[in-house]
């Protein structure tokens, strides 16, 4: 068996790594990527690196650090991402989106996930 270069292996793992969330991003992703199970967000959303079955409830989770505005006119920085996650009626009163009581913590390592994503 050949041996593979080391920049090849050093590619294959770099691949394996978790992203990092954008400069000036607060939170932890991996703690966040936890957060979203513990307040079941794949019920409604498919999210990438979250196991769950396809649902068309809410929109998918993946790009979202590509995305301009959330829910149609909030900036998509972090504080608007965790202003939507914690409280989505004060963003939009007819959102079908529930209240699901995420702490200010949970919210920050959320959004810090999704923004990696």
């Amino acid at each position: 068996m050949k041996a593979l270069p080391v920049f090849v292996l050093g590619l294959a793992l770099a691949g394996c790594a978790p992203k990092r969330p954008p400069a000036g991003v607060q939170g932890d992703p991996e703690r966040g990527k936890v957060a979203v199970t513990q307040y079941a967000c794949q019920s409604c959303h498919m999210i990438p690196g979250v196991p769950g079955s396809k649902v068309y409830v809410g929109r998918p989770l993946e790009d979202m650090a590509r995305r301009k505005v959330l829910a149609g006119g909030v900036p998509n920085d972090q504080a608007g991402l965790v202003r939507w996650i914690r409280d989505p009626q004060s963003v939009d009163p007819n959102t079908a989106m529930p209240n699901m009581g995420v702490s200010e913590r949970d919210a920050l390592d959320i959004s810090a996930y999704l923004l990696t994503r």
